[in-house]
């Protein structure tokens, strides 16, 4: 039986990077965890202390080593977060998207970047300097007690993705990623539930600790059981249940 040509399951629409109006800055601002609290007026008070920086795809926001002097927010468009390991391997950290933020969370200014961030698609990123967030942070300390909170829980999600790397068969931690990524970046569809960012199966390697070889075997797999589709730029997990099953059995 010949196979059809698969069809991108969502126009992906390029994002406009002009499009970082006041509203959206005040939209994306006010849903971060540490600003919730605060009123519409106490957003807009923030806002003014944020810059706006347009990025097309393949450009970095920062390197590994650099300072880390600026906390950043994605307004539109997704960025990676990768480092080097030690044999000077590409081991792919997170993929963010729309309302996340990134960068530095240590109001001392004194840190350094361990990871760099890259643009994927065409995106509008805010950002703001240490000692402004210190001062905000200074002024709204409901939201500094947040940001503990933040920086605790990031830490849990880093030891449990350091467990899955070196604990668990090559297989398990391609079905825990998929898992996290769908968590984040799924939209349920009637393919299934949709991760639509631009994420290859080297890159799938480089988030498990694997080779793109291993990788890719082990997602054909999935595609050939039915578990998952895929196509160009995106995933489609059709049996999610089936994923859980194993993650949660090891």
């Amino acid at each position: 039986m010949s196979k059809q040509r698969r069809r991108v399951p969502i126009n992906a629409n390029e994002v406009d990077v002009h499009s970082c109006t006041i509203d959206l800055r005040l939209g994306i601002l006010h849903n971060l965890p540490f600003f919730k609290i605060l009123s519409r007026d106490e957003v807009s008070e923030v806002n003014k202390f944020f810059n706006d920086v347009h990025f097309a795809p393949g450009e970095n926001v920062y390197f590994s080593g650099d300072r880390a002097a600026r906390l950043y927010v994605i307004a539109s468009g997704t960025v990676k977060l990768f480092k080097y390991s030690s044999d000077g391997k590409t081991v792919l950290i997170d993929v963010l998207k729309q309302g996340e933020f990134f960068g530095n969370l240590d109001p001392s200014g004194e840190a350094v970047y361990v990871e760099t961030a890259e643009v994927q698609t065409a995106s509008c990123i805010l950002n703001i300097d240490s000692n402004n967030f210190r001062n905000i942070l200074e002024k709204y300390p409901n939201s500094a007690l947040i940001v503990l909170d933040i920086i605790s829980k990031r830490l849990r999600e880093s030891y449990e993705m350091l467990r899955q790397l070196s604990a668990q068969p090559v297989e398990n931690r391609i079905f825990y990623t998929l898992l996290k990524l769908a968590e984040k970046l799924g939209e349920q569809k009637e393919i299934g539930l949709l991760i639509q960012i631009p994420l290859s199966r080297k890159d799938i390697a480089e988030m498990t600790g694997t080779t793109p070889e291993t990788a890719s075997r082990i997602m054909s797999k999935l595609q050939n059981d039915d578990i998952i589709v895929t196509g160009r730029k995106w995933i489609a997990i059709k049996n999610i249940n089936y994923l859980k099953r194993i993650v949660e059995t090891n």
